[in-house]
């Protein structure tokens, strides 16, 4: 698709993010289930159900535009999964709290990349007069933000002091 005007990255911005939301919702379940402290453990499981709603919010704006959800590979998510697992799952780390708090620096990473690309799209949308859209939009960009506020109180309350 050629881009020639704000409609046009607009619709292919949300076809990123919801390719970046299919590519961090699988590393983030595989981060879940390495990571060893119950609380980490539920956020992350919690970022899942966030990503999925995303998802399907993405995937209901763009259909509504007439595109395909599919249409766009986001190659800066694919980026950060690839160091997501090489860290957060690979990495021969011995400690169990220091991997919780390799897992939180790269699911936050991921989760800065859906915050970007929230706050451009809902701008966007503001701007061509998509209310609606804009609304739903801000609703996700709120909850990505609240789960990196959430790994920050967790890292900070106890995982960095326990990994130091």
């Amino acid at each position: 698709m050629a881009i020639a005007n704000l409609k046009d990255i607009y619709i292919d911005q949300l076809q990123d993010i919801f390719s970046a939301n299919t590519q961090s919702e699988k590393v983030t379940r595989e981060l879940a289930e390495a990571a060893s402290h119950p609380e980490l453990k539920r956020a992350l499981t919690a970022g899942v159900e966030g990503i999925e709603e995303g998802r399907r919010t993405l995937s209901e704006i763009i259909k509504s535009h007439g595109a395909d959800p599919t249409g766009e590979f986001c190659k800066g998510m694919e980026g950060l999964v690839k160091e997501a697992r090489s860290h957060g799952l690979d990495e021969d780390i011995t400690d169990a709290d220091a991997r919780d708090a390799m897992i939180i620096t790269q699911y936050q990473r991921m989760a800065h990349y859906g915050i970007a690309g929230y706050g451009c799209l809902a701008a966007f949308a503001k701007r061509l007069g998509l209310s609606e859209d804009a609304h739903k939009l801000q609703k996700c960009l709120d909850a990505t933000e609240h789960g990196d506020r959430t790994m920050t109180e967790i890292a900070v309350g106890g995982i960095n002091k326990a990994a130091a």
